[in-house]
Parts: C-alpha cells; sequence; structure tokens
C-alpha cells in the first residue's frame, strides 16, 4: 500500500492542533514554536504533492479510497486535480505566516486578570482550519466534503469570537458584544446555506445511489445515470446557494465585513485567503462537475450577481473609514472577478478565476498582515487616525504600498495576470459583461490609492510620531509574500502548466468550447 500523502498533509496540522492545545498554560512560546514547527511540515509535505502532482496524468491524482459508511455508500475518498494541488499550496503556504504574525494576539493582557486568553487555543484553532481546508480540496465524496464544509465552521466561530482585535474604538464591553455579533452572523449565514446544501446531498445520493464525484461523473458520462433537468437545477441550486455564501457573492456577503472588521488581522486572512477559497473551489469541482446543464442554465443569472459584487464592493470599499473592512469589501470585488470567470465558460476564464483565488490569497494576505501591523502600533483601525507614516516608518509604509498595488493589480505583480485572463475570458463570451466588470479595476485604484494617501502621505500626525518600523519577525512574514508576488507576476508558468489541464477537463464536464473570433485571421500568404 502507497503512502497515504494527502491523508498525511491533512493529518500533520489535525494532530499539530491537539498537541499544541495540550501544551501547559505556562508554556505559551512553547505552543506557539510547536505550531509553526507543525505549519512549515504541512508546507513540505503539501510542497511534495505540489512536486508529485503530473499535469499531464490522470484527472485525479495520489488518489485514496476506503470504506467508511458502508450502509450509506460513504466513502473516505480523496484524490486532488490541478486546481485542488494549487489551493493546497496556497494554504499550506500561508498558514505559517498567520502564525508569526498573530505571535502576540493571544497572549493574556495585564489588564484582564478574569479574562484568560488561551494562547495554546488560539493556535491550535487555526491548524484545526488547515487541517479541515486541505481535506476539503482533497475530498472527492461529496459527503465528506460536506462534513468538512460545515466542521470548519466552528474552530473559526471561537477564532472570530473569543480572539477579536484589540484595536477598538469602543469600551471592552462594547468590543466583546461587537465580536460576539461578528461571529455569531457568521456562523448562521453560512450554516444556513450548509443546511440547504445538506437537502441537495441527500437528493444527490437519492438520484444517484452514491457520494462519489468520479462514480457519479463516469455515469452520467456512459448515460447510465439520467438526472431530469428540473431535478439538476434544484440540487444545483441547493449546492451553489451554499457556495455562494462562504465565497461571498452579493447578497450573501454581509457577514464578511463584520467578521473581518472583528477578527484579528491573521484571523482575517484566514478567512478570506483560505477559507472562503472552499467556496469558489466547490463551484468549479462540485456545480460545474456534477451539474453541468444546470450550470449552463444559470450562468446568466450568476455573471449579473458577480458584476454587482464586483462594482458594489469596489464602491462601498471607497466609502470606508476602517481599514479592515475595506480590504474586506475589496475581497467581495475580487471574489466577484473570480466567480465571473468561473461561470465565463471559457478556458481563458477558469484559468484565470483560478490563478485568481490564488493570488488574490497572496495579495490580501500582504495588505491585510501588514494593516495588522500598524493597527497594532497606532491601536486603531480608523483611517482618519492616520498621517505621515512614510515619514517615520519608511519600510512598512513601502510594503503596504506593495500589497495595495497588488491588490488593485498593478501589472508586474501577481494579481494582474489572473485578472487579465478573467476579463479576456469573459469579453470573449459576454463583452457587455467584460465592459462592466473593467469598472472595478478603475474603482480598485481609487480606494487603494486614496487609503495610501490618507494613512501613509501628509502631515505627521503627532500620535504615530514615536511608532517603529517593522520588525524583523514583521519582516518574516511579508518579505516572502511580496517576493512571491513579484516572481508570480512575472513567470507565472509554475501554476498555468498545473491548472490548465484541470481547468481543460472542467470546460469537458460542461461540454463547452471557446468561442472562435468573429472575423478569421487572415491567411498571411492569400494576403500577399
Amino acid at each position: 500500500m502507497s503512502f497515504p500523502l494527502l491523508t498525511a498533509t491533512a493529518a500533520v496540522p489535525a494532530v499539530g492542533a491537539i498537541l499544541t492545545a495540550a501544551v501547559p498554560a505556562a508554556r505559551r512560546t512553547a505552543a506557539k514554536w510547536l505550531a509553526l514547527t507543525v505549519s512549515l511540515v504541512t508546507l513540505v509535505l503539501a510542497g511534495i504533492v505540489f512536486a508529485r502532482f503530473e499535469p499531464g496524468g490522470d484527472r485525479y491524482q495520489l488518489t485514496e479510497s476506503h470504506s467508511w459508511i458502508k450502509d450509506f455508500g460513504v466513502r473516505y475518498e480523496l484524490g486532488v486535480d490541478g486546481i485542488g494541488v494549487a489551493l493546497i499550496a496556497l494554504t499550506a503556504l500561508l498558514i505559517p505566516f498567520v502564525i508569526l504574525a498573530g505571535w502576540h494576539d493571544a497572549d493574556p493582557l495585564e489588564t484582564q486578570s478574569k479574562r484568560w486568553r488561551p494562547t495554546q487555543g488560539f493556535f491550535a484553532l487555526i491548524l484545526m482550519v488547515e487541517a479541515m481546508v486541505i481535506l476539503s480540496f482533497e475530498a472527492t465524496d461529496v459527503f465528506l466534503f460536506y462534513i468538512l464544509f460545515e466542521a470548519m465552521l466552528i474552530p473559526m466561530y471561537f477564532l472570530i469570537g473569543g480572539f477579536g482585535d484589540r484595536a477598538h474604538s469602543g469600551t471592552d464591553e462594547n468590543a466583546a458584544a461587537q465580536r460576539s455579533y461578528a461571529a455569531v452572523k457568521f456562523l448562521l449565514y453560512n450554516l444556513v446555506g450548509g443546511l440547504i446544501m445538506l437537502a441537495a446531498v441527500i437528493g444527490l445520493y437519492v438520484v444517484a445511489g452514491n457520494f462519489s464525484l468520479t462514480e457519479i461523473a463516469e455515469a452520467r458520462a456512459n448515460g447510465s445515470l439520467e438526472m431530469a433537468s428540473s431535478t439538476e437545477k434544484w440540487l444545483f441550486l441547493g449546492f451553489f446557494f451554499a457556495f455562494a455564501v462562504k465565497a461571498p457573492l452579493w447578497p450573501l456577503h454581509t457577514w464578511l465585513p463584520n467578521a473581518m472588521g472583528e477578527a484579528t488581522a491573521p484571523v482575517a486572512v484566514l478567512i478570506t485567503a483560505v477559507v472562503d477559497k472552499v467556496g469558489t473551489f466547490a463551484m468549479l469541482r462540485f456545480c460545474l462537475g456534477l451539474f453541468p446543464e444546470a450550470s449552463k442554465w444559470a450562468t446568466p443569472a450568476i455573471v449579473v450577481l458577480a458584476l454587482i459584487s464586483i462594482v458594489y464592493g469596489a464602491l462601498v470599499a471607497v466609502g470606508q473609514r476602517d481599514i479592515k473592512r475595506l480590504v474586506a469589501y475589496a475581497s467581495i470585488s475580487h471574489f466577484g472577478f473570480i466567480i465571473l470567470g468561473i461561470f465565463a465558460m471559457t478556458s481563458q476564464g477558469q484559468s484565470g478565476a483560478t490563478l485568481y483565488m490564488v493570488n488574490h490569497g497572496i495579495s490580501t494576505a500582504a495588505l491585510m498582515l501588514v494593516a495588522g501591523f500598524l493597527i497594532s502600533r497606532r491601536g486603531s483601525r480608523l483611517i482618519a487616525d492616520y498621517g505621515g507614516v512614510q515619514k517615520v516608518a519608511p519600510v512598512l509604509a513601502g510594503t503596504f504600498l506593495i500589497g495595495g498595488l497588488a491588490t488593485l493589480s498593478l501589472p508586474g505583480l501577481a494579481p494582474f495576470v489572473s485578472e487579465f485572463l478573467v476579463l479576456v475570458g469573459t469579453f470573449a463570451r459576454y463583452p457587455v459583461a467584460g465592459i462592466v466588470a473593467t469598472t472595478g479595476i478603475v474603482l480598485a485604484a481609487l480606494y487603494v490609492l486614496v487609503l495610501y494617501q490618507r494613512t501613509m502621505t501628509g502631515p505627521v500626525k503627532e500620535e504615530v510620531r514615536s511608532m517603529p518600523d517593522l520588525r524583523p519577525r514583521e519582516l518574516a512574514v511579508v518579505t516572502p509574500l511580496i517576493a512571491l508576488l513579484l516572481f508570480l507576476g512575472v513567470f507565472p508558468k509554475p501554476l498555468t502548466d498545473v491548472v490548465n489541464p484541470a481547468v481543460r477537463h472542467t470546460m469537458s464536464d460542461v461540454q463547452r468550447t471557446d468561442p472562435q473570433p468573429e472575423v478569421p485571421v487572415q491567411n498571411v500568404e492569400a494576403a500577399k
């Protein structure tokens, strides 16, 4: 029996979470180093998965399959395609930076004698989220995926509600109430989506007789599985609703600004750069893979919702006074681009959407973590409380600028490649939608540059005059992320080589081909 590499990649952070939580209360530093070590081991395993994946090989590779609940046909079934491999790599890459950035976020405060902030629990919860997210990218059994899809809400709920941002303008009681509200809203929205998905999962079992993604796809391909058009549409809607909440897609997005605003900066990165990617990933793997005809039927409505997300998220970001909520609304706009690329039903659009998931994760992590370092120094999330930071902390200001420029998809930085592919793929099939989507680019430049101008330039405010620049630990967090943004901005080939074959499989599922140019290219010889 071959080594279960995919299981090991998820099991290491899961076991590490248990060990970290078991560290004695007085050994907080040891718990931190243990969590960081576990995350680095997971990164190595994810790197091996990436290296062993063969882009030209089978659709699902490194597969594992074991009987789990035999009477109901539920199996512990894993396998990765190019899209899953890319997102596993992203998740494993970001978690060490999340842990390093949050090194002191859960330390007990001197003024909190009655409230113990369990440092060990904070890092254990992060590792548990990592394990569940990685396993969700690997699961090819629909029921197993559903269990993971719901279970990851539990550690996230405690990370948001129990370890909130300390930079709050109100009283401690008000801050606690806001954290509680954000955590409950996050949980309720996602639970409702999950319950609707559960009904669709049961319906799929009734129709197909099993939960295996590969077996259902084979049955549909050879004609042994017949699904009525109305049934397929209802099942599609059940799955898509849950994924749209997680993504988040307008108008199901309202939980995200609250959650990101009240969470610590590393947890905010965990939400939008890691957990939310499960929603868009699942649209590709499950919605398009299981319900191709219903996906095409729903495409016009989803394209409209994606366009609203792009424009609405960017417009609201322009008017934000809170740094973290601005990044949250910017992410809503970016997720609109991802969903637009998926449902443009072109190879460029879907390749761009997958790259966008990876690049958005890196760029948002860079911007949000630097913003977190800034907020921790000043003790405020309000943009108006800053000014002239670049004169007292030039390295902090410079990294903040690069993160912001990546967010607006500046050419030469990684998000530009993915956004360009999404727009090209969209223009090819829906030119009007492509034109509307480009307004998101203009608005992104506006909210990013205005944010930088108001916080980093101008006269130095008295409250930031003594602000220290980035420390070595903070530089260790930011520098690799910026290096990745530059590298993937000029050389995205390592990712595109892995992603493109998986996209071709998805296009085959929905029986779509790329639109041909309306004006054929003239033969050069004939022209002569």
